[in-house]
């Protein structure tokens, strides 16, 4: 008698908390179920037929253990591709465009692969094509028939912020469509060594291998992060997961539907964070933003006006919040486009047009082949060959499609300026590095305005 009053008050409050918590879907109130308690069952039904299992069969074995096929797996834990004992690994996606059949996925899902299945969560199993992907935002393009298929909306992932819930699906372990839901926990991270070009949203929701590509939506079912990565010391989810923002794969994959890949975009800046101690020293009056340490002669930005010493504090009317984040929005600028500065110099506020140009440089045929880097030949990088940064190291002068050294995304006109955590100046010193270093390589490359990190097996 005295339970069904006890249990309705608790039932009660425990709406009310939820309902104060976890805003009203698109305004609405927060749905409940047949017994009247909260539920995101609603929103995931509309959601979850979007997001698919991937299988991929690759030209690198993998193992029969589900950790062991996942490709995110063996790339945090150091584990060899050709240690691998199977064909197979596992993945997720996100369809884009029910119309044209578009799915998002990573591209080390589908790296090296000779077939890509999908399968959708009715269970049909589709034939998907590879139309482009990029590894420097490990961000990849498929195309599957176009019959019958729910499609996720984009979100504004410019408008998240720490504290937002979010809910992760895809498919862990190969195990099957799994959700998990926690908050947003971090926002533009970078810096982590783990992509080129590093914007993460960091979420506590649950992100294991096989959840690559798959989709972290908000509470309205709207995608707002692909999905990539997890960072921890054992197999599993340590509460560190993280997402491609929604704002950048867009970006990229637009860029991949109109020339088949992306085109970085260049001014010709090189630039660092702004720190307190930056800040005091250089008697800046500004505490955030892009210091520009060095203007490339004849490039965009130096015919633009801009001087070292320059703060640029916002782009395209967005806030610019360190060298990273204007690294990140130039680079994934189409060559072509002008784009608008502010800048702050010595407290005065500056608007500069430029127009953005190609992040590739011409550069002459011939270069020297370094026998460990199969696929790539190499010289030295020099003062006036046009590179932004004009970073010293070994230039890569020509890299042949089909390369183990191509697949894993090195491009002519990239820049080594590292290998396994050593310095690399010249042709000789990569050359003696190589042949030391221990394999995994992990290459540091100088592409334009941003640092890249591949890792060649």
């Amino acid at each position: 008698m005295i339970r069904r009053p006890l249990e309705a008050g608790l039932q009660g409050v425990l709406i009310l908390a939820l309902g104060l918590l976890l805003p009203g879907l698109s305004g609405a109130a927060l749905p409940v179920d047949a017994q009247g308690l909260p539920t995101l069952a609603p929103m995931l039904a509309d959601v979850t037929p979007a997001v698919v299992n991937i299988a991929v069969a690759q030209n690198a074995q993998s193992a029969n253990n589900p950790l062991l096929r996942d490709p995110v797996f063996r790339r945090f834990f150091g584990i060899p591709d050709e240690e691998a004992e199977g064909d197979t690994s596992a993945g997720s996606g996100v369809i884009v465009d029910a119309q044209r059949g578009l799915v998002v996925t990573n591209h080390h899902v589908v790296d090296n692969a000779r077939e890509i299945m999908i399968t959708l969560k009715d269970r049909r199993q589709l034939k998907a094509q590879l139309v482009g992907s990029d590894p420097a935002t490990d961000v990849a393009v498929l195309r599957i028939p176009a019959e019958h298929l729910s499609a996720l909306r984009i979100g504004d992932s410019d408008s998240l912020s720490v504290g937002d819930f979010v809910v992760a699906i895809g498919n862990p372990f190969g195990i099957g469509q799994t959700v998990t839901s926690g908050i947003v926990s971090a926002l533009g991270r970078s810096g982590l060594g783990i992509e080129g070009y590093e914007d993460f949203i960091q979420t506590d929701a649950s992100i294991n291998p096989g959840n690559s590509g798959g989709a972290l939506v908000n509470l309205r079912g709207e995608l707002v992060g692909i999905n990539t990565a997890i960072l921890g010391p054992s197999q599993g989810n340590v509460g560190i997961g993280f997402a491609i923002p929604a704002a950048m794969v867009q970006a990229v994959v637009q860029q991949i539907l109109r020339t088949g890949e992306v085109r970085r975009g260049r001014v010709g800046l090189s630039t660092t964070d702004v720190t307190p101690d930056i800040a005091r020293a250089a008697h800046l009056a500004v505490s955030t933003g892009a210091l520009v340490e060095r203007v490339a002669p004849d490039s965009p930005a130096d015919r633009a006006g801009l001087r070292a010493g320059d703060v640029v504090t916002v782009l395209n009317g967005r806030s610019i919040r360190s060298s990273s984040d204007l690294r990140n929005r130039i680079g994934l600028t189409p060559a072509g486009e002008d784009i608008e500065l502010e800048i702050n110099r010595a407290g005065r506020i500056l608007a500069v047009r430029m127009r953005v140009a190609e992040a590739g440089v011409p550069i002459a045929v011939g270069g020297r082949v370094v026998p460990e880097l199969v696929g790539a030949r190499v010289m030295n990088a020099e003062p006036g060959m046009g590179l932004a940064g004009a970073a010293e190291g070994a230039l890569v002068s020509g890299v042949d499609r089909g390369s183990a050294a191509y697949s894993r995304g090195l491009r002519a006109g990239d820049v080594i300026v590292g290998v396994n955590r050593r310095r690399v100046r010249t042709v000789q010193d990569l050359a003696v590095v190589l042949k030391n270093a221990e394999r995994p390589w992990r290459l540091v490359v100088a592409r334009g305005e941003s640092r890249l990190s591949l890792v060649l097996p």
